[in-house]
């Protein structure tokens, strides 16, 4: 499905990509903007979405220009109707780039609330059709987008930016699979929680939807960092054996680290 993308252009040398679902999402926002105002309300609800993603890239590239710092490539930056999506080469084990990989994103959301905070508008907006009649209201508008953008992306559901940054703090005092588990774990709870929420305090059914991608994703992940381990294990035991010292487990088996997440930890 990933692969159902288009290419528009590289930036800093990352090629920038279209998901064609993302055509959806301007149609849908043409639309709207169609219902409320006729021709200049296509051209705000369209333009507003294309804003917004504009912060979106520079999210991304947040992400991305600080994991070149450490070593990893950076092959493009996907767009999808419920975000960006930096695709990485890997991710760093050491936890402090991982922490300030993960930062990066919100962080440029939050400098660009610092930008737009000086063009901000106490006014109300008397205009009906919901277009602004001010480049001040526009200002308000991407700050309060880019204050949630940074903000949400902040919360530890793994793997957002904020389940990163809890695991790469996890990471300081746990193996690395230990801390990815609990940081799944966490991220799942809250996953389930953040869709009850959506269900049934805002019926937003889109957002819950996106939770429940959330959800799969942090099981995904678990997965398969655990899948890395036991290949590593059942390759060094088969070394070790070749040359003959016949040490350690059993492969696929190791001491301190917890069995497959249906199981739970030790």
């Amino acid at each position: 499905m990933l692969g159902w993308s288009i290419n528009l252009f590289r930036i800093f040398g990352i090629q920038l990509a279209m998901h064609v679902s993302f055509l959806l999402l301007l149609l849908f926002a043409a639309w709207e903007g169609w219902m409320g105002a006729g021709l200049a309300g296509i051209g705000w609800s369209v333009g507003f979405v294309l804003m917004i993603f504009f912060c979106v890239v520079l999210h991304e590239l947040g992400h991305s220009l600080t994991a070149r710092r450490y070593g990893v490539r950076v092959p493009r930056i996907l767009l999808l109707p419920i975000g960006g999506m930096a695709e990485f080469d890997r991710i760093p084990r050491q936890p402090s780039a991982e922490f300030l990989i993960s930062i990066a994103g919100p962080a440029v959301n939050l400098a660009l609330v610092a930008l737009l905070w000086p063009l901000r508008s106490h006014a109300i907006d008397p205009n009906e059709t919901g277009i602004p009649l001010a480049f001040s209201e526009i200002g308000n508008q991407l700050l309060y987008v880019n204050l949630v953008m940074g903000g949400f992306n902040l919360i530890p559901v793994f793997p957002m930016d904020g389940g990163r940054i809890f695991r790469s703090v996890l990471a300081t005092r746990l193996t690395y699979l230990r801390a990815t588990y609990w940081a799944a774990m966490v991220g799942k709870t809250l996953s389930i929680m953040g869709a009850l929420i959506m269900v049934f305090l805002f019926q937003h059914y889109l957002g819950a939807i996106l939770f429940g991608f959330i959800f799969m994703a942090a099981d995904s992940e678990y997965r398969q960092v655990l899948r890395r381990e036991e290949e590593a294990v059942y390759w060094a035991e088969l070394a070790r054996r070749v040359a003959g010292t016949g040490a350690g487990s059993s492969p696929g088996q190791w001491q301190g680290q917890p069995p497959p997440l249906i199981h739970g930890p030790n």
